[in-house]
């Protein structure tokens, strides 16, 4: 689309705190903002700092120190803060305004206040620290989204414990293997959790997963579903509603003394090859990092209350929880199937909640436009005023169903990709810049974000490499006792040039300049010496009316190298069979050019997916070639998905 779909307006311009902060430091807009950044890191991350008045325990003493070199930059050196302290502190706006909104599947509901969430998290880490946990420990939290899942979390870092979140769907064998790699000596799960109206038994997994840990030395359990026998070793397990609930009200427990580059959380992605790589996070990155990208992408502030559909292992629950309460928002959370028992469940919670920033995955989006439209308009979601995506590209029928029929056409969507590691973004939206269908208006304030080619030269109007060039708040403090692993990763490509893995392009000048991102480079597809991103297929296949969802993968030819082969879900009407194939491979040759014709067409009921919506397509061309070593499958949330493709293949 060559125009925008949606211009902020004065009420989007007067309230925007990207444009005060931008007035402190004494400039006009976004892209003044990252001129700053780009020129000078530590400059733009002070000013964030005392904009969003961050509150260190002992000032910094320098903002930046690159000592080490530019992939080990250190922020706010000398200073001193507990990220758990700093998100429960006391706020001008009153510690009455809620903290946290939840709804569980079967119906449960509760609003937790500032002031009971502090109580909450002082009982819970006298009850660590009463079960031997120091600090600098490793602790595994296996829950699903719910307010004793952010208790636990901020339990952790008051007494300076490093936390491991873990998928609520993982399998025993994915935990232990965390658990193991951190040396986790405690392991907070649930006795078990709702799932379509079926018991998950969490706690059974998380028996199994502890024997197979030698170092954890203790579980502490959450009674989510009213189980009562625990089965594992007396005086190892515990209750929460024994030693965490009957603790002492009112007092303050004191936090641990905690530096800004502290590690505070190991939050662990899954790779196709290989262990999975975790990811080392401090109490001064990514906690500011996500507050700022909240306040300056999606204007958060203290009285919005932000829904995201997400789950602790993903980044983004713990983004979320992080970044709402250091700007005194509230996070409204849900534990539970987005379309059960009916496929207006999302939209609801919304509205009871009274959620004004909702974000989801497209892949959601994709599901729950296949139900009538109405089921979107019984509920007044008038209170929105921004959407969020991420975890994915976009095609541009479900775009526009989400911002018109969701957003009724008056919202944005602000559309944000970064990674876990990166603590946040790295390009997004805003409130205060013109909306593309499925792009991205610029980077993030403070991300000097480039596309390069192979020689690592910036490229404009073309594909090209997702890079950084300059430190910024959030990144990752490397990985877990593998520094080479972290610098080969993503330093190795170009000298302090991080390369992020993805496609991109950047098209247009000033107010039309927009982003675009083309799935991962290490999906690429190429065919007759043309390069091609799959998401790029699967968007045109997505626009052929039988069409319902489609992956793409490059498969080996004797021939020609490579062929493109598509997988599709088609829609409930639609009629598989050959006639069907031939017109879907037409369709791309028509939208994308003959050269890009896929080579077969196969239809699958499902697409293999993790449990935070990205398709995993080494996997699928992995299980379509027959291949017996798929690598690490623990985050894929439907691995019957997988095994069928064997029989396409």
């Amino acid at each position: 689309m060559s125009v925008p779909a949606w211009h902020p307006g004065p009420r989007e311009f007067a309230r925007a705190r990207v444009l005060h902060f931008a007035r402190s430091l004494g400039v006009a807009t976004p892209a003044d903002l990252n001129a700053i950044a780009r020129a000078d890191p530590g400059a733009y991350w002070e000013g964030v700092s005392r904009f969003l008045g961050i509150p260190w325990s002992r000032p910094f003493e320098r903002a930046l120190d690159l000592t080490d070199g530019l992939p080990f930059a250190r922020f706010f050196v000398g200073g001193r803060i507990n990220y758990a302290a700093a998100c429960l502190a006391a706020r001008s706006e009153g510690d009455d305004r809620a903290a946290i909104v939840w709804e569980g599947e079967e119906g449960s509901r509760a609003t937790i206040s500032r002031a009971e969430l502090r109580h909450r998290v002082g009982r819970c880490a006298q009850a660590l620290r009463d079960l031997g946990v120091r600090q600098g420990d490793r602790v595994g939290v296996f829950m699903p989204l719910t307010p004793e899942c952010v208790v636990a979390v901020l339990a952790c870092g008051l007494v300076g414990a490093i936390y491991t979140p873990l998928f609520s769907g993982y399998a025993a064998e994915a935990i232990a293997q965390r658990l193991n790699d951190a040396e986790a000596v405690l392991l907070i799960t649930a006795d078990g959790v709702q799932r379509r109206g079926r018991f998950v038994p969490m706690l059974a997994i998380a028996r199994e997963a502890a024997v197979r840990a030698p170092s954890v030395r203790h579980l502490l359990v959450q009674r989510r579903v009213g189980h009562r026998e625990i089965g594992w070793e007396p005086g190892r397990t515990h209750w929460w509603h024994e030693i965490v609930d009957p603790g002492p009200s009112g007092v303050e427990t004191p936090p641990a003394d905690t530096a800004a580059d502290d590690p505070f959380m190991l939050i662990y992605t899954s790779g196709t090859t290989g262990r999975p790589k975790a990811i080392v996070h401090v109490h001064g990155g990514f906690p500011i990092k996500a507050a700022h990208d909240l306040a300056m992408c999606f204007d958060v502030q203290g009285d919005d209350r932000v829904f995201w559909l997400t789950d602790l292992g993903w980044m983004m629950g713990p983004w979320l929880i992080v970044g709402t309460l250091l700007l005194g928002a509230t996070m409204v959370l849900y534990d539970g199937a987005i379309d059960y028992p009916e496929a207006d469940r999302l939209w609801g919670i919304a509205a009871r909640a009274q959620a004004t920033v909702v974000g989801v995955a497209p892949t959601a989006v994709r599901a729950l436009m296949r139900h009538p439209v109405d089921l979107v308009r019984r509920h007044d979601l008038s209170l929105i005023r921004a959407l969020g995506s991420t975890g994915e590209p976009w095609n541009e029928a479900p775009w526009w169903w989400f911002f018109t029929h969701v957003g009724g056409g008056r919202c944005p969507i602000v559309n944000y990709t970064g990674g876990t590691e990166i603590g946040g973004g790295i390009l997004s939206g805003s409130t205060v810049q013109p909306n593309w269908p499925c792009g991205f208006s610029s980077p993030t304030p403070d991300m000097a974000a480039d596309v390069l080619d192979e020689a690592g030269h910036s490229v404009r109007d073309a594909v090209g490499e997702l890079a950084i060039r300059q430190p910024w708040v959030g990144m990752a403090a490397g990985f877990w006792n593998d520094h080479d692993r972290y610098l080969e990763t993503y330093w190795s490509t170009w000298p302090d040039i991080w390369r992020h893995g993805d496609w991109a392009r950047r098209v247009g000048t000033g107010d039309d300049e927009r982003w675009y991102i083309d799935g991962r480079s290490d999906d690429t597809i190429k065919l007759a010496g043309k390069r091609v991103g799959p998401a790029e297929v699967e968007s045109a296949a997505t626009t052929h009316p039988a069409v319902a969802e489609a992956v793409a993968i490059g498969v080996p030819d004797p021939l020609r190298g490579e062929i493109l082969v598509l997988l599709v879900v088609p829609t409930v009407a639609a009629e598989a069979g050959d006639a069907l194939r031939h017109a879907i491979a037409d369709h791309i040759a028509a939208h994308l050019g003959r050269p890009l014709r896929p080579a077969r067409v196969g239809f699958v009921r499902e697409i293999p997916r993790t449990r935070n919506a990205k398709i995993v397509r080494r996997l699928v061309r992995a299980c379509y070639l027959g291949l017996d070593d798929r690598g690490d499958v623990s985050a894929v949330e439907n691995l019957s998905a997988l095994e069928a493709l064997r029989e396409i293949g």
